[in-house]
This record gives C-alpha cells, structure tokens and sequence, in this order.
C-alpha cells in the first residue's frame, strides 16, 4: 500500500508493523508526531502495544529496559536533550544486551537554544554499545526500522534510527507500507526474567567478569556487520529495496568522493551532478551505519567529509572516524549545524575549493 507520509509517521507506521508491544516515550521537538501516531494507533486499537506516559526520557528509557528484559519487544523516540537526559539508560541498555529500537530525531544541542537539524546529540551517544543508522528518505526510515528489530534481535543490541529534525521528520514523500510477515519473527530474548528461573541483573560484577562482558558488546557489534548485510539482503528480495552500510553515487571512476550522512549527503548527489556536467570526476557516498562504522571505497581518492555535527577541539566526528579507519588526507567541512541551510550549489562549490586535507567551517571560515 502506498501513502503519503512524514519522516516521523513513518516511523510510527514501522513501530505498528513490527509488533511492538511496549512503547515509552516523552515528546520532545521534532520528534512528538512520532509518539502522537504511536499514542493514536494504540488508542484506536490498531496496536496492541501497552503505551507508558512517563514524566521524562530517563524514565521512558527504563520503562523500556524492564520491558524489554522481561522479554517484550520496545521502542522509544526522543531527541537532543532528551536522548542526553537518557544517557545513563543508554550505557545500562546496551550493556544489559536489550534489543530497544530509537528512533532519534536529529536536533541541536543547546546553548544556544535551537530545534533544528544536528547530528551531535546522537554521534555523542557513539561509544555506549548501540547501533546507529541514518536515514534520508521516508521510506528509508520505514525500512531502517523494520529491519532495526531483526538485527538488534539477532545480535541482542539496542539500534538507534537516526533522521534529520524538520528536514526529514516533517518532510511529506511517498511510502509503500511493507507488511513485514515473518521478516520480523516473534522475540526471543535469551537472557529475559523468568519468575521459575530468578537471576540477579546488572548485579555488581568483579573485574574478571567484567571486561569480559564489554568485550562481548565488541564483539556483537563485528557480528552486526555481517548480520545487517544478510538482513538487507533478505529484505531486498522479498520487498524490492535494496540497501547497505552505505549509498554509493557515481563513484565508480571518481577521483573526488564526498562522504556525509544523512539528508545532507542526499544533496551532495545534486551538487555531484553539476561537478560533473564542469568536467569533475566526483562521486558521493553517503553513510548510512555509522556504527559498527563500515568500510569505504575512498582508498586513493580525494576525500571531502561534509559532517553536520563537532567534537570541540577535535573537529567534525565523521572524519575523525574515516581517518581512523583509513588513514587518509580529509578535507573537513563542518556544516549544517543548527538547522544551516546547506544547498548542492554550496557544496559543489566547496568541493571546487577543497584543499588535500584541513578543515573549514561554513559561514564562519
């Protein structure tokens, strides 16, 4: 069935397929309308799910923890200082190995006050043991979500579904409503509470243990890697639409390859269209798992990284990451914070700039 949707309903609608049975959520800008349709299905009875109205996000993260450690399958969705007033429940999900779905709507942090797209307040959350994607289209968010509860089922961490704030989230594109079927099978937490069975849970752990349970989160998130291309996979065939660790444009001869995430990445397509019809050998790709972080086809190319976020001091987090991970040259441009409108001509023209590597910021440098 096709439909008319926003970024946030469809990741509702994706919620109400998968058979959620416990949601726990409290409305934040631009994430509410994602829980207003999860509140509405379940008030209308086209879900079943129990919906917790709980005082803040830490509480609606520890509602779903108990849920999801009693064996139920959960979501929440929050954004910017909601998913940083979650933080302590962050660390405690992934460390429990609960299989929760976030959907993170992608809002600056303030001071200064602002509700607009940034990707800082999720990239903050990197090393707490969730998995993270970013979507860029509506129907990449349905999708992203769906098979979000198959993996994060299969390897037993907690998955993050990341989409820009306004751009995404309130923007109105096509989407095919996929029934997932037996795509998503029932839930089978290993590890859940059992009443004829009691354990103690999260208890205080000696040394020995310990670091052995933290290398069991490291060694999930490599099992991830091969478990979400066999999940893209199966989705493909049956439902048609194909996806990856990342999107790939035009770089198949590419000499300069810009690297984003999310919808930003989306209009460097654009702007490598217009380098092209110049004489350009350009190229994007776009990251769409930023964790575990993927393998990309940049080796002996020039490197432009477009990051909509910033560790201070540090710079922008994408290419702290692509350096790390592939030791080369990176041109940084740091871009879009706060919602900054950032158009494919502006990108191709600082592609046109670009130096081998550095780091520049629009509107400032």
């Amino acid at each position: 069935m096709k439909k008319m949707a926003t970024g946030n309903q469809a990741a509702a609608l994706a919620v109400k397929e998968s058979d959620v049975e416990v949601v726990a959520a409290y409305p934040i800008t631009p994430q509410t309308e994602v829980v207003e349709t999860i509140a509405s299905f379940v008030e209308t009875r086209q879900m079943k799910a129990s919906y917790i109205r709980v005082e803040s996000e830490h509480s609606a993260l520890a509602a779903c923890i108990g849920a999801s450690a009693s064996g139920a399958r959960a979501f929440t969705a929050t954004s910017s200082h909601g998913l940083l007033y979650m933080h302590e429940m962050i660390h405690w999900a992934a460390g429990a190995r609960l299989p929760i779905v976030m959907a993170n709507i992608n809002r600056a942090v303030g001071p200064a006050w602002n509700i607009w797209a940034e990707h800082t307040d999720s990239l903050s959350q990197r090393d707490t043991g969730w998995l993270q994607f970013y979507a860029a289209t509506v129907q990449e968010v349905y999708d992203t979500v769906l098979m979000s509860y198959r993996l994060a089922e299969k390897v037993n961490l907690p998955t993050m579904v990341c989409m820009d704030g306004f751009i995404l989230s309130h923007a109105i594109q096509p989407l095919e409503i996929t029934q997932p079927g037996d795509f998503i099978p029932p839930i089978n937490i290993p590890h859940a509470l059992d009443t004829n069975d009691p354990m103690s849970y999260g208890n205080l752990t000696a040394q020995n243990d310990y670091f052995k349970f933290r290398r069991a989160m490291h060694d999930a998130q490599k099992e991830a890697n091969v478990e979400c291309r066999s999940i893209e996979k199966e989705f493909a065939e049956r439902f048609g639409r194909k996806y990856g660790p990342t999107d790939e444009y035009r770089t198949e001869d590419a000499d300069t390859v810009i690297v984003g995430m999310g919808t930003m990445a989306r209009e460097a397509e654009v702007a490598v269209d217009l380098l092209r019809k110049e004489g350009m050998k350009a190229g994007s790709i776009r990251v769409r798992q930023f964790r575990p972080f993927p393998k990309l086809n940049i080796e002996g190319k020039k490197v432009i990284v477009l990051d909509r976020d910033c560790s201070f001091g540090a710079g922008g987090i994408l290419a702290q990451e692509i350096r790390f991970h592939h030791n080369v040259p990176v041109y940084n441009i740091i871009a879009g914070l706060g919602g900054q409108d950032v158009r494919y001509e502006t990108i191709a023209d600082l592609v046109r700039k670009a130096k081998p590597e550095g780091e520049f910021w629009l509107g400032v440098d």
